[in-house]
């Protein structure tokens, strides 16, 4: 598996949250992960109007995608993310905090851009993530 290294190179501005300013793979093969919504196995969505539950879904698929590429969490070279509300901010940067140290050997983590949009596909998603990776290939 490859692993991605996070940098914060000398002379930049402190990250604002927990990510990093730059992600970098040493070999291997970029992979651009689509978006990942609360989306259950079964095709239904995942915590209809329950911000929290609609990440942990969020992030689950995003691993299932990640692993059945041969990589992991620690493979991310880069996160988007997309809120359709502006008061989710609050819990997202909590749920980061409580998730990431269990899915990152850390204690650095990708780059992320956060973005407000007006909505998702559908009006029920709350959340979306993309992903970049990098793989064995």
């Amino acid at each position: 598996m490859i692993k991605a290294t996070y940098v914060n190179p000398p002379g930049t501005a402190p990250a604002q949250g927990l990510y990093s300013h730059a992600g970098l793979a040493r070999g291997g093969t970029p992979v651009f992960i689509a978006g990942q919504l609360a989306v259950g196995r079964n095709g239904e969505i995942v915590g209809k109007g329950d911000f929290a539950a609609q990440f942990r879904q969020v992030f689950d698929n995003l691993g299932d995608v990640l692993k059945g590429l041969g990589a992991g969490y620690d493979s991310v070279l880069k996160f988007t993310t997309y809120l359709v509300h502006s008061q989710d901010l609050e819990a997202f940067m909590a749920l980061r905090r409580e998730l990431f140290p269990r899915l990152f050997s850390g204690p650095d983590f990708p780059p992320n851009t956060l973005l407000m949009i007006d909505r998702l596909v559908k009006e029920e998603f709350l959340i979306e993530v993309e992903a970049i990776a990098a793989i064995e290939g």
